[in-house]
């Protein structure tokens, strides 16, 4: 990569509770958030706004800041939190390792392409939806400044500054 390497930071958390995960989404959402959840039968697409009606087995929330990724066990979830940012999480473990990220312009796959039988859906503000294009979607790397393997990739916004 060529790209200029800054700080970032990983942490894990395990057996949180679902009222947890939703207070933990809230905290690192804002107003340039995108979810992404996982159903048993189904995918979501890539939305402006969490769902009221939930129960996904696993999702996402990102943004310029952070990714988190959580997914449902059967005594709480597991979740993941990729950051440019540190956190003060109670009840997390931070990665060890000397992570360094670096972001790169990423592009979504056709919508209509037959990989999604179903379609792929982007949805807005009250579930209009909205073209890809708009979203300045890019991918961050972290990887281990010691080894220079790449252990994560995650989603991640162009920001507005």
């Amino acid at each position: 990569m060529t790209q200029e390497l800054t700080p970032g930071y990983v942490y894990h958390g395990t057996l949180v509770s679902s009222e947890d995960v939703n207070t933990l989404i809230m905290e690192v959402s804002n107003s340039q958030s995108y979810y992404f959840l996982r159903y048993s039968h189904a995918v979501s697409g890539i939305c402006q706004q969490l769902p009221s009606e939930r129960g996904e087995i696993e999702g996402q929330v990102f943004n310029f800041l952070c990714e988190m990724r959580w997914k449902k066990h059967k005594s709480g979830y597991e979740v993941l939190v990729l950051s440019k940012q540190e956190f003060k999480l109670e009840g997390f473990e931070k990665l060890a390792g000397n992570w360094e990220i670096c972001d790169i312009n990423a592009f979504w796959h056709n919508p209509e392409e037959t990989r999604f039988p179903k379609g792929f859906v982007f949805k807005g503000e009250n579930d209009k939806p909205i073209n890809p294009k708009e979203i300045k979607i890019k991918q961050r790397y972290f990887q281990d400044a010691d080894t220079a393997t790449i252990h994560f990739i995650a989603l991640t916004v162009k920001s507005n500054d």
